[in-house]
């Protein structure tokens, strides 16, 4: 196993969560990845952390991982396991289309370093960060409470409104990649392809199917202020 320091690297703070994605199915059997915390076998599904400085996903145990649950300001912050569905989320189609996203696929975070809300979108690049500001953010949290629930940094709003699709869940950061990965991967041409677009309703039946509802405390004050005035900065950000 290599040193910590030369696994990390000096690489783009998100190349980490790329290299995550973009990674393909083998076809021969998969070398067991450790904790790269206490170096120990990982099964096939385990816990990841961010770490903060990086912002690079790290591999965990469930008792290294567990650790960071309820640590503040931190070097590293526990991503949540689950999806959460929010079946009666709040979007009108004017307030989708003042985003200008050129894809109907994004995900929205707050970043707690930067201090602003992000959005990103999949692109045959990879992800990219949106040039525009967030004018309607507070208004999406005045009709949707749940978005109070959002952990900062880990964890994101992910839409699908490819086609007729109104889909929207409180999706962990590798959940993100995961599509991510999957659209750098099966796009093809100017359009994206005929399959790139059975891949992805196939990624959200999945996904569907696996998350689990919002709580109901998710309908009392939020309990993190992801208010007006956050600019989003616009980046294709670097391959792995």
């Amino acid at each position: 196993m290599q040193p910590r320091a030369q696994r990390f690297g000096n690489k783009n703070p998100l190349a980490r969560l790329q290299q995550f994605a973009q990674a393909k199915p083998q076809a021969q059997p998969v070398e067991v990845e450790h904790c790269e915390l206490c170096s120990v076998p990982l099964a096939l599904q385990h816990r990841h952390l961010l770490e903060m400085e990086t912002r690079q996903v790290v591999c965990s145990c469930d008792p290294c991982a567990l650790r960071f649950q309820l640590v503040v300001d931190g070097r590293f912050k526990l991503i949540p396991r689950d999806a959460r569905a929010l079946p009666g989320f709040h979007m009108t189609d004017g307030q989708w289309d003042s985003l200008s996203l050129p894809i109907d696929l994004a995900f929205f975070l707050y970043s707690s370093t930067a201090e602003k809300m992000v959005a990103y979108y999949p692109s045959p690049g990879g992800v990219t960060e949106s040039l525009l500001p967030l004018d309607a953010w507070e208004t999406l949290v005045a009709d949707n409470p749940a978005l109070g629930e959002m952990e900062p940094d880990v964890e994101a709003l992910l839409v699908n409104r490819v086609k007729q699709s109104r889909q929207y869940f409180l999706a962990p950061i590798d959940t993100c990649y995961r599509l991510v990965g999957l659209v750098r991967v099966h796009w093809r041409g100017f359009s994206g392809g005929y399959t790139i677009w059975d891949e992805i309703e196939q990624f959200f039946t999945h996904l569907e199917n696996t998350a689990r509802p919002i709580s109901s405390t998710s309908h009392s004050a939020p309990r993190n202020s992801f208010g007006n005035g956050y600019a989003i900065s616009h980046s294709a950000l670097d391959d792995a």
